[in-house]
């Protein structure tokens, strides 16, 4: 791991650092939430070890390509920027706006383009709805190109590193909607805010459930443009074609070899290529591996 350190050294800030440096708090809950929940069936511990060897493998992956790809490009846009917007407490409280703004952009695209679903499908594999699954993430996110939906507010003006503080300050808050342990908050916060009820509802494969509540730390947007749906009946949890494998691997990479595979099966480039965008369900076939 030496390499990686002197190539963090070089080039690394301490704000790329902040999920790494939340990990403790993480997992001071999870192990509240485990020894509170112990003999309820909400952890499994199979299921519990794939999510935090998923979350741990996506942090050492996403922090190497964040120095090597994602920095880089944000780097050029910023250097081809409108304005120059120095940070100031209320000008980054602008920035978490616009970024949950993007976040929700690019959470609704990556359950409706197959190609980002191909990334997003690894967070949505656990069956169980505890602060571990928060953290099954993909190592192909920067690959998928997740980081693109955060450039125009680097294009607008916003240093790359503070675009994406402000990312993982809500990607922090998203760690505390994955449980069962709270039912529902107060009225005004529900109504504002992403809360464990909202979040449960949307990792349900209940068909009402399906493609909804996008928001990361609130809930505005998914008001405002349609695509918010209340917790009502029981969820359940997971994908609606499970890809049961315990293969860390194959967690991050089936959807990838569905999708080639469904393309494989076309006629004609037009039609090979059209997975890459359409919607996941959009002509399936019958393979048994895609999420």
């Amino acid at each position: 791991m030496d390499w990686l350190l002197d190539l963090y050294h070089r080039h690394g800030d301490w704000r790329d650092l902040t999920l790494v440096m939340l990990s403790p708090l993480f997992a001071v809950f999870i192990a509240m939430e485990a020894w509170r929940f112990r003999r309820t069936g909400v952890f499994d511990f199979r299921d519990t070890f794939d999510s935090l060897n998923s979350g741990g493998s996506y942090l050492v992956a996403d922090l190497v390509l964040l120095v090597v790809l994602v920095l880089p490009a944000m780097g050029w846009v910023y250097d081809h920027r409108l304005f120059t917007i120095d940070v100031t407490p209320w000008r980054f409280v602008g920035l978490f706006l616009l970024v949950e703004f993007l976040y929700y952009g690019f959470h609704r695209a990556s359950h409706r383009i197959r190609w980002f679903w191909c990334a997003h499908v690894v967070h949505h594999g656990s069956e169980k709805m505890n602060f571990g699954t928060a953290l099954r993430q993909s190592w192909f996110y920067p690959i998928a190109g997740n980081w693109l939906f955060y450039l125009p507010a680097v294009w607008l003006g916003f240093e790359p590193r503070w675009v994406l503080f402000a990312l993982s300050l809500n990607l922090g808050y998203q760690f505390f909607v994955h449980t069962t342990w709270v039912d529902k908050m107060p009225a005004w916060f529900e109504y504002i805010f992403n809360t464990p009820s909202h979040h449960r509802a949307h990792h349900g494969r209940n068909p009402q459930y399906i493609d909804k509540n996008f928001g990361g730390m609130l809930i505005v947007f998914d008001r405002l443009f349609g695509s918010f749906v209340p917790e009502e009946e029981p969820v359940d949890y997971g994908l609606e074609h499970p890809f049961p494998t315990h293969n860390l691997f194959w967690l991050n990479a089936h959807e990838w070899r569905a999708m080639f595979r469904d393309m494989a099966r076309e006629s004609t480039w037009a039609m090979r290529l059209a997975h890459l965008w359409k919607p996941p369900e959009w002509r399936r076939h019958g393979n048994g591996v895609q999420g």
